[in-house]
């Protein structure tokens, strides 16, 4: 299959290894028998700590921070390893679970921002599991990195909001090691500190405001710089907060761009036909449909250039999930279509939450922009 030269495909050097590798690093063991799929994350290797704080920021793409580096000081100084790829669709409940476990999309389920419902038949967020008929860990069951560590991981920590610790994600995809609640960027760094001091050896520290004024904002907005800037001044204080001989490694689930035009689905019924409903977000649409083929060569004819359109199928065989279980292809859409460009689709049907204003700052899609994300990391 030829995809088009803006599209970014994930590499060996995908998000999905970087937490395995920052464990590692803390001289986590990992051989209970099971293996590693792929080349295991070897080639994200990190030097050897004492102990390791692994800050994940939500929504900071590579392309995003060295666009507006000048605001990031002491971001600018950490060391810069070779960047990192998303997974597909670069979205935050499908890069975080792959990023807890290792497995891509095809393996979990978690593919995309939302999907549909066994129970409801309706589309229900991933991020917010707002259907309360679904388990999170029968969704899926793929064992955590720290389910995999057993006791070791009683040496781990999780620094969150307080409202995510037993989210439907958290259990997702960080199952497995206790949290600390923390909200502003100040009780963040006590948490992490805290944690070191009562013998913790690894912190999985969590920061989401970048991506939510992205989101409302644009991440080319006043807004976005000022979140920015606010984790920047964190990184330092964390610098000189944590102890002697800790590791210091951030990266991000995947980066952003604005919505430069949306495609309305209510000006081309076409688009509609044969479709009982969209799920996914707007730059990685998936429509469920018992006519896959038909629909999938509509929906191609009138996007044209603005977007790649695939049958599950087609991207299946491409890769683009990794291998995929039953149960992935029966809850992921029947077809896909990715945005190129900065262009968005929009279904208002479809929308969780209609009351909101459209977002800004869009992620789902193969650009660059969406796909790199920065790896830094240096020793305190």
């Amino acid at each position: 299959m030829i995809f088009p030269d803006e599209f970014l495909l994930p590499g060996e050097r995908s998000v999905r290894w970087a937490l395995l590798s920052a464990l590692r690093s803390a001289g986590f063991d990992f051989s209970d028998g099971d293996g590693f799929a792929g080349n295991g994350g070897e080639s994200l290797r990190l030097p050897q700590a004492e102990r390791v704080c692994f800050l994940l920021v939500d929504g900071l793409g590579l392309r995003n921070l060295q666009d507006r580096s000048g605001h990031a000081r002491t971001l600018r100084s950490l060391t810069s390893l070779e960047p990192l790829t998303s997974v597909v669709p670069s979205t935050t409940a499908t890069a975080i679970t792959a990023l807890g476990t290792t497995a891509e999309a095809g393996q979990t389920s978690m593919l995309g921002y939302s999907l549909r419902s066994p129970y409801s038949g309706r589309p229900f967020s991933l991020i917010q599991w707002d259907d309360e008929g679904l388990d999170p860990r029968a969704w899926q069951t793929v064992p955590t990195l720290f389910e995999r560590l057993g006791e070791q991981a009683g040496l781990c920590r999780a620094v969150q909001p307080s409202g995510h610790i037993h989210s439907g994600l958290s259990l997702c995809a960080l199952r497995g090691m206790d949290s600390l609640p923390a909200e502003t960027a100040g009780e963040r760094v006590a948490a992490a500190c805290q944690a070191f001091e009562q013998g913790a050896r690894f912190v999985y520290l969590y920061w989401g405001d970048v991506d939510k004024n992205g989101h409302r904002h644009g991440w080319t907005s006043q807004a976005w710089i000022e979140a920015l800037e606010e984790l920047d001044r964190t990184v330092a204080d964390l610098l000189h907060a944590l102890p002697a001989g800790t590791l210091l490694v951030i990266t991000a689930d995947h980066g952003m761009l604005d919505v430069g035009e949306r495609i309305d689905m209510d000006d081309f019924p076409e688009l509609r036909r044969d479709i009982r409903m969209t799920a996914g977000e707007e730059r990685a649409v998936q429509a469920y449909t018992d006519r896959p083929d038909e629909v999938c060569e509509r929906w191609a004819n009138i996007l044209g250039e603005r977007a790649l359109v695939l049958t599950q199928e087609s991207a299946e065989q491409a890769g683009l999930f990794g291998e995929m279980t039953e149960q992935a292809r029966e809850r992921g859409g029947d077809v896909f279509a990715f945005l190129r460009g900065r262009w968005a689709l929009l279904d208002r049907r479809s929308r969780l939450n209609p009351q909101f204003p459209l977002q800004r700052g869009v992620h789902g899609s193969l650009t660059e922009y969406e796909m790199l994300v920065p790896f830094l990391a240096d020793m305190v």
